[in-house]
């Protein structure tokens, strides 16, 4: 875009710092929590990701947009990030899945954008002083009175932003990982055996629903508040409990639901805020990272084994509150050693706070939701016999 067309942005963030650049997308004013994404691919996974909800995006890759976007890699039915933050965009983007401009996909869902800032000072301030509420505007061009606004918003510690994304509506899903882009072939369901699995969603990502399906379950989507009744009306073999934005530590329905269903003999898997509110079911507590884990290539795992994964989240189990004994910490962020997943010793009950499904991301997890077919088969096996 010629600058001489560009609309002037101000992006100012809760300390005062302020940063002058050109809107792309909406214009108007959104404030959020101005978090970073190191990831160098999958800019429309990430903008349509339920996690983001409540946030600013920092894109550490400069050049964002080339590829445009397409209906199939939408995570949800549209993007949940309050505000979009670049060094560079692209306004005709060279792809043949492409069916719409970044720019235009955003105006469209009136999600506002600036560009043409230093991303690598902001991503440092956000690394040495923590993540923090922000405000892009292209209508308030006073950094003092967009302050102001900053500084009115709440903070995203106890913030249940849950209820905004969950669904409101049970529903089925049953459409597998497409064929395309299966990469584990040994994993796609050839068995008439099938697993009923009710996911409970805190805000879910579309393909590791797809992934569910893939590895041979048939998938009943509830929202998250739904009581264990309910839940257990369906007669799942097993519970997922997904990713979601905000903190776990408010979401009380679903911790006290996760805490029956414990008692319910079911094998049950968590990802990300699923894996969160597991563990305080199980007894553990959570608290807020400095400038928390967005990216494709962090290394988790524990001995012998690392994979690389795919992280977006602000908040972790502390280990020295994870007191029960019947529960183990299964990997680590290697980078910084904070729990990145645990384990029941003696029931099939696990989770993770990476996102195995890896859309966008290494593949390296994906055995993970095999793990939890064969926990949910030996179980039924268990009951047969």
């Amino acid at each position: 875009m010629p600058l001489f067309d560009a609309t002037p942005a101000l992006l100012v963030l809760a300390d005062g710092t302020s940063y002058r650049g050109w809107s792309f997308g909406a214009t108007g004013t959104a404030i959020g929590e101005v978090v970073f994404n190191t990831g160098m691919t999958g800019y429309q996974e990430v903008l349509t990701d339920p996690s983001y909800c409540g946030q600013i995006i920092v894109f550490t890759y400069p050049e964002l947009g080339n590829t445009g976007v397409n209906p199939e890699d939408a995570e949800s039915d549209k993007p949940h990030l309050k505000a979009c933050i670049a060094k560079n965009i692209c306004e005709r983007p060279s792809n043949w899945r492409s069916t719409q401009s970044l720019p235009d996909y955003l105006k469209e869902h009136q999600i506002p954008g600036i560009y043409g800032i230093d991303t690598r000072a902001l991503t440092r301030k956000i690394r040495n002083f923590g993540a923090m509420n922000g405000g892009i505007s292209t209508e308030i061009l006073d950094p003092n009175e967009l302050l102001e606004r900053v500084n009115a918003a709440p903070s995203m510690s106890g913030l249940n932003l849950v209820k905004e994304v969950t669904t409101p509506n049970v529903y089925e899903w049953s459409e597998p990982t497409t064929t395309a882009w299966e990469f584990n072939t040994d994993s796609q369901t050839n068995s008439e055996e099938k697993f009923t699995v009710v996911a409970l969603d805190f805000g879910v990502k579309r393909n590791i629903l797809r992934r569910l399906v893939s590895h041979g379950c048939r998938v009943i989507v509830v929202p998250a508040d739904t009581s264990i009744e309910e839940i257990l009306k369906h007669q799942p073999d097993g519970i997922f409990l997904s990713n979601g934005p905000g903190d776990p530590s408010a979401v009380t329905e679903g911790i006290e639901t996760a805490k029956a269903l414990l008692k319910s003999d079911k094998p049950i898997f968590g990802i990300c805020m699923g894996h969160q509110i597991l563990g305080q079911a199980l007894g553990a507590q959570t608290y807020k990272l400095k400038f928390g884990h967005r990216g494709l290539n962090q290394p988790a795992g524990l001995t012998e084994r690392i994979e690389i994964t795919s992280q977006n989240h602000s908040f972790a189990i502390d280990p020295d509150s994870l007191n029960n004994s019947d529960v183990e910490i299964s990997h680590l962020n290697l980078n910084d050693r904070t729990v990145a997943g645990v384990k029941h010793k003696s029931l099939p009950i696990f989770s993770v706070q990476y996102h195995p499904e890896a859309s966008p991301g290494p593949h390296d997890a994906d055995y993970l939701f095999e793990q939890f077919v064969q926990a949910m088969k030996k179980t039924r096996q268990t009951i047969t016999a």
